[in-house]
């Protein structure tokens, strides 16, 4: 585990991009054109328990890159049982069943977001992001903060990310450069992609990222459930969030960041500049990586429905 939360320190924000695959995945050797900037309808499951109040604001979840509303599937199921609210487990656009679009910023992600309430007529809800869906909720907090009940921040600073571009390049290269045959199974495909996958980056980061591997029943082509070719194309513009999100008055809603101590995407020195941007704000430390709510899900579920509970 630790060396999976090493590689998938590489592997969880990149929230900047413009070209386009089209709605839904598409084949290896096929890259259409086609471009937008609307809101998308986006994937997700519901979960709710014996105890849900429907009156309550519900929690929406954002997971990071590469990941799904799957990533939150047994915290989700665990939260239900300890907090009265519903909770949405949300794919984000260019990933997992959610639409492929041309662009990829938290901007764009929290018009996302805003549609998804609307549509459900929630005026408030609390918003749970982990790492790339982190970034995208501070946005959103700090843009619509009258639709934020709360916020929770998981494992990712507003100011800074590690950097490292290069392995990353090489990771989507080989996704967007793969070409497999429709004759092969699906277990020779993810032979093959994965041998392919290996050349680029480690073991564990490689079969995180074999969890988007697709086959299409009919026609039998191969895909990336995520959008690997707007994430590659626009990998180095991710240092954008910062100034953007400059432009947004602080929120002043109840926020609290739960973090790795092991993890480089939180850097304690950063927290009194952090408090300014988010002045109700508290911070958590777990014996974790990245991957928080994976490596400490007892310690990260205590902390979540205590706060989800108050009455602040």
């Amino acid at each position: 585990m630790q060396h999976l939360t090493k590689s998938l320190r590489l592997l969880t924000y990149f929230p900047a991009g413009k070209r386009v695959l089209p709605p839904g995945s598409c084949p290896f050797w096929v890259l259409k054109k086609g471009y937008s900037s609307e809101p998308v309808e986006l994937s997700f499951d519901l979960y709710t328990g014996e105890g849900t109040d429907e009156t309550r604001p519900p929690l929406l979840t954002y997971h990071g890159l590469f990941g799904s509303k799957q990533n939150w599937r047994g915290i989700s199921k665990a939260l239900v049982r300890k907090v009265p609210r519903k909770v949405y487990a949300i794919d984000v656009r260019n990933h997992g069943e959610s639409p492929h679009s041309s662009v990829h910023n938290s901007g764009a992600m929290s018009e996302d977001l805003r549609l998804f309430m609307e549509q459900r007529n929630h005026p408030k809800a609390a918003c749970m992001g982990h790492s790339m869906g982190g970034r995208s909720m501070m946005y959103f907090a700090r843009k619509y903060p009258e639709m934020v009940d709360r916020l929770i921040v998981v494992d990712i600073s507003p100011i800074s990310v590690p950097r490292s571009t290069g392995e990353m390049t090489e990771i989507f290269d080989a996704m967007v450069s793969l070409d497999l045959s429709p004759s092969l199974s699906m277990s020779e495909g993810r032979k093959l992609a994965r041998e392919k996958l290996l050349e680029a980056t480690e073991d564990e980061t490689v079969d995180f990222i074999m969890l988007n591997l697709r086959k299409d029943p009919d026609s039998g082509a191969f895909s990336w459930a995520c959008n690997a070719q707007v994430l590659r194309d626009f990998l180095t513009r991710f240092d954008n969030y910062q100034s953007n999100l400059e432009e947004l008055p602080p929120y002043t809603g109840p926020t609290t960041f739960i973090c790795g101590s092991r993890s480089p995407y939180m850097r304690r020195e950063q927290w009194p500049q952090i408090q300014e941007m988010f002045p109700n704000s508290e911070i958590h430390w777990l014996e974790a990586g990245h991957l928080v709510h994976f490596e400490q899900p007892q310690e990260f579920l205590t902390l979540v429905s205590e706060f989800l509970n108050r009455s602040d």
